[in-house]
């Protein structure tokens, strides 16, 4: 008998998951993973000796508030009062959820109404689109565009907007634009007068910024993170979203942060209440405990929001390094903890692979089965439209320890040997 049961038409179309499928096919111990940004360098000693201690309070053991756990709000205050330069209520202004994911799904479930057009910057973190999608609102995309440059190598900064193109993209449907700072996949540091276009589009428009900087202290030398709402006009139209997995390196600890002005952060409380309501105890208390240590040394180098962008700047060069050494260009982040490459200089046979996927899904899923490394195809993070302009480049994650770094450079410097 057939089931009459059949899935909700708002999540028609979105059954493909790019880390469902990699994450399976990489899960062999024996393949070195660059792909999911999955650190498997240690977090800070601190962070996990709060949670212990977290973890043996009782009280700490039972649901908290619903929108953040009162000493979390508080020393997220703290911080963010003392990077945007304002006042930042921390019961009204902010929102404590379920890791970015969390952050973006109850920024576009309470602020997108059916048929709203949403634009989004190319590539993107994959979610986006679907978000939008089971909103009900309409995708708008618009591609960073590469300036050609001479050398084996070039920038993150290199991939830029055309304005007049994303001034196009504007109309009287336009609700929001979601931004990311520093991007991910490129790793690029919006300027600031590439912000403040954004922002004056933001603002004769009417729209919303949903900005996703979740990896905000991942900047490196010669480049400094601006926040779109720190930009006159900007803050009573911006949701910032953070996160404590980039953060501290704690990815599996799931809890990310909204800030912004109550009129807009009281919408995003009404679906978290309706929806997950909290987040776990500990790990709040925990991270609230990190914050402040972290918060009464902002001025200070050894503060972790700024040693970890050193420590990861020495792998970034590496990886960089390795990449040019086996004839690749790779593109040089500024920010974040990725990096991608073209890899069609390398000239692999694909013909005996599925016909009907795109030259980089191909190439990953080649190189995992015959050179036992991962890495995330980019064409994942595009629109239909542009897929072709992004094929031939693969994501990777360098966020990793010394030896898996190494295991990478054995298989990069080998690649031309057969394999057994």
């Amino acid at each position: 008998m057939a089931l009459k049961h059949k899935n909700a038409k708002r999540i028609e179309g979105l059954d493909v998951n790019v880390w469902v499928e990699f994450t399976k096919v990489a899960a062999d111990p024996s393949i070195v993973n660059l792909g999911q940004g999955l650190p498997d360098i240690s977090p800070p000693s601190y962070v996990k000796e709060e949670l212990a201690k977290a973890a043996t309070v009782d009280r700490l053991n039972q649901y908290t508030r619903g929108f953040g756990h009162p000493l979390l709000v508080k020393a997220l205050s703290q911080v963010y009062e003392k990077v945007c330069g304002r006042k930042i209520d921390p019961y009204t202004d902010i929102l404590v959820t379920v890791g970015g994911y969390g952050s973006l799904f109850s920024a576009i479930q309470g602020l997108i109404e059916e048929g709203d057009e949403v634009i989004i910057i190319e590539p993107f973190f994959d979610c986006y689109e679907p978000m939008v999608k089971m909103a009900g609102g309409k995708p708008v995309f618009i591609p960073l565009r590469y300036k050609t440059v001479v050398g084996n190598s070039t920038s993150s900064a290199d991939w830029v907007l055309d304005p007049i193109e994303l001034a196009s993209k504007f109309n009287s449907r336009t609700k929001a634009i979601i931004l990311n700072t520093p991007h991910n996949p490129i790793g690029k540091v919006f300027t600031k007068e590439e912000l403040q276009v954004i922002a004056d589009l933001c603002i004769k428009h009417d729209t919303l910024c949903l900005s996703d900087e979740v990896y905000e202290w991942l900047v490196y030398k010669g480049n400094k993170h601006i926040k779109i709402a720190t930009l006159p006009g900007m803050w009573e139209r911006t949701i910032t979203i953070g996160s404590a997995g980039k953060t501290y390196s704690v990815t599996g600890w799931k809890l990310g942060w909204s800030i912004g002005p109550q009129h807009l952060i009281k919408h995003l409380q009404v679906v978290q209440q309706n929806t997950l309501y909290t987040c776990p105890t500990p790990l709040q208390e925990a991270l609230a405990q990190a914050l402040w240590i972290d918060f009464k040394r902002m001025d200070d180098p050894d503060c972790y929001f700024y040693s970890l962008s050193q420590e990861l700047e020495g792998k970034r060069n590496r990886m960089a390094q390795l990449l040019q050494e086996v004839g690749l260009k790779p593109v040089i982040p500024d920010g974040g903890y990725f990096m991608i490459v073209d890899v069609s200089a390398l000239n692999v046979d694909l013909s005996d692979m599925e016909a009907n996927q795109h030259y980089d899904y191909k190439f990953v899923k080649w190189m995992i089965k015959s050179k036992k490394l991962s890495a995330i195809p980019l064409t994942a993070f595009c629109g239909p439209e542009t897929k072709k302009q992004f094929e031939k480049y693969i994501r990777f994650c360098f966020i990793k320890q010394d030896s898996t770094l190494a295991a990478a450079e054995v298989i990069l410097k080998n690649w031309n040997k057969p394999t057994s």
